[in-house]
């Protein structure tokens, strides 16, 4: 039995993403465009690949089902994910990419069985570990949108907003004295 299965994994993706959603509704459409340094993507391209991301791990284990990486053309299936993260968006529509796409992983996510997630997916020759549970392959959505929220984080703060988890935190802390 696993004591974190279907139901808190989707639970956990649905805090990550509504915590996303507020830093994209925080950022005005004026400040989308920002870049830190030119090699970074904008915060506009940040959120749209955190919005598209996990797309990659539903194709593997929701549309192909796979249990491997073996046969997986990447090039084809990374170009795909470019293209569409390529596409030009307004704030509100990535502010809508971000809502529905976290909606359908954490709804998939919801579905699944203890079986399911327990199954072993090996990775590519050389890998170490040479497998993984499925459990572990689908849990990095979230530690991916993790890292990703937290340059998010750093790039508010770099346009004069303080982040809305710091602003909770010092309002706790607060109350506390």
């Amino acid at each position: 039995m696993l004591y974190y299965g279907a139901k808190e994994l989707a639970f956990g993706i649905r805090t990550v993403r509504k915590n996303t959603i507020i830093i994209a509704n925080e950022i005005p459409e004026e400040k989308y465009g920002f870049k830190p340094v030119p090699e970074c993507r904008s915060m506009a391209q940040l959120l749209t690949h955190i919005a598209l991301a996990p797309q990659f791990q539903y194709q593997l284990h929701a549309v192909e089902k796979r249990n491997s990486f073996e046969g997986v053309d990447f090039p084809a299936l990374m170009s795909r994910l470019g293209a569409e993260e390529a596409k030009s968006r307004t704030r509100a529509q990535i502010i809508d990419l971000l809502k529905t796409e976290g909606e359908k992983m954490a709804a998939w996510l919801e579905g699944l069985s203890e079986e399911f997630l327990a199954q072993s997916f090996k990775m590519p020759e050389g890998s170490e570990p040479a497998a993984k549970s499925r459990f572990e392959m689908i849990l990095s959505i979230k530690e991916h949108e993790m890292h990703h929220r937290g340059q998010l984080m750093l790039m508010e703060r770099l346009v004069g907003i303080v982040p809305h988890l710091t602003r909770e935190r010092e309002a706790r802390m607060a109350q506390s004295r």
